[in-house]
């Protein structure tokens, strides 16, 4: 039988309503003929609130125990799906990680998946098991302690499982009824995507849209998996939804496909850094070494031997990257001042059609300018251009960047 995987995002099974919601749509696709792969998040909150309760027992807590507690919100779902699939006469069961099993490094909460042997799921198809419902988030690490993905991992999950079981697709359910040309909360004209590039999806999820994890994208990109996107709260049909997927499947696009943004963005200057050889090292090592995730970079032209180094990062880590600077100023590092902007945001275009035409950069630079609005930093890619500007023209950028570039229409 050819195998879907469906994954169910937390609010989609927050409560029983709507896990037998969730569950009459895997009768439908069992009933077409397929063996399906439920993939489960928590029900929504449950997560956070596991969390909470690991943070007041024991704020400097031991990793194997936090990922012990917080992988069990996916466990009761996962139950409780197959109980309601049961209860249709849809012969199904679940699935912990460790039973599958799936099997990750020993990064606990951060963990990657290394295989997913088939074995065990594949012989309960050919008993007689449709649905196997696996409990996303999780897995088990060489030492055989249960391991977490980190935030959003069910979706990395349920790409992987679409991989290694070589399923016909990858149909991920969530709150919002697909892929969107930007945050319909900002810009009334934003335009469901009937299909998208892996690569215009990777940077949009990078770049802030909460669609999809990155590390799923980046997955399905690896092993082309067809991923759909899709609301679990409305009617679906057989084109409902955002299809992600290669380049080839796309006839025609806009230049731009999306306009992405990341509010909670903060930018650090050195001011009068003593320019040298291995000065970026020194720097950005310290960072890494602080656990802070630098995003742009730009290096000023050096005067005198004298350089300015300018960065952004996100909001809430600013406290960590000024006590690593602090740490090695007059050790490895030779500054003047230390300069905090906290309140930035990050816009971005995003488009594959930039690879074939020129003049993007100017056209949004000109948009943003007429605007009144500034440009603290600029990075690009071939499919991207990404601006740093104040916090308070990030919602004006966005929706004249959309407007710009003709997002409310089909290519």
């Amino acid at each position: 039988m050819p195998v879907l995987v469906m994954k169910f995002g937390g609010t989609s099974v927050a409560n029983l309503d709507r896990i037998r919601r969730a569950a009459k749509r895997v009768g439908v696709e069992v009933a077409k003929g397929y063996d399906v792969i439920v993939i489960v998040s928590a029900m929504s909150g449950k997560t956070n609130e596991l969390v909470g309760w690991v943070d007041e027992i024991s704020p400097l807590y031991d990793a194997r125990e936090y990922d012990a507690v917080v992988s069990s919100g996916e466990n009761v779902t996962a139950g409780l799906m197959a109980l309601t699939l049961q209860e249709m006469d849809v012969p199904a069961r679940s699935w912990q990680g460790w039973q599958v099993p799936l099997i990750t490094t020993s990064a606990h909460s951060a963990a990657r998946i290394e295989e997913i042997p088939t074995k065990n799921i594949n012989q309960k198809f050919a008993e007689g098991m449709k649905v196997a419902v696996v409990a996303g988030f999780q897995g088990i690490s060489p030492e055989g302690r249960i391991t977490t993905l980190g935030r959003g991992g069910s979706d990395t999950t349920a790409v992987a499982f679409a991989a290694a079981f070589e399923a016909e697709r990858c149909d991920i359910y969530t709150d919002v009824d697909g892929v969107y040309t930007t945050d319909p909360r900002i810009c009334g004209k934003a335009r469901k995507l009937d299909k998208i590039s892996f690569e215009e999806m990777l940077e949009l999820a990078s770049l802030g849209a909460k669609v999809l994890q990155t590390r799923s994208v980046e997955l399905a990109m690896r092993y082309k998996v067809k991923l759909r996107v899709l609301s679990s709260f409305e009617e679906q049909s057989d084109e409902a939804g955002t299809l992600v997927c290669d380049e080839e499947e796309i006839m025609e696009s806009n230049v731009v496909s999306g306009v992405a943004y990341s509010r909670d963005e903060a930018q650090m200057t050195l001011l009068s850094v003593a320019d040298r050889p291995g000065i970026a090292a020194t720097i950005f090592g310290a960072l890494s070494d602080a656990g802070v995730n630098v995003d742009m970079i730009v290096q000023d032209v050096s005067e005198e031997g004298r350089t300015n180094m300018t960065f952004s990062l996100p909001v809430d880590q600013v406290k960590r990257a000024e006590k690593a600077m602090n740490d090695i100023k007059g050790v490895s590092l030779n500054y003047d001042t230390l300069q905090i902007e906290p309140d930035v945001a990050k816009v971005s275009v995003v488009g594959i059609g930039m690879r074939s035409q020129s003049g993007v950069a100017a056209k949004m630079f000109k948009v943003l300018s007429d605007e009144g609005i500034n440009i603290k930093v600029i990075t690009t890619s071939e499919i991207k251009i990404s601006v740093l500007i104040d916090r308070k023209y990030m919602e004006l950028a966005v929706q004249a960047l959309h407007d710009a570039f003709g997002l409310d229409k089909a290519a």
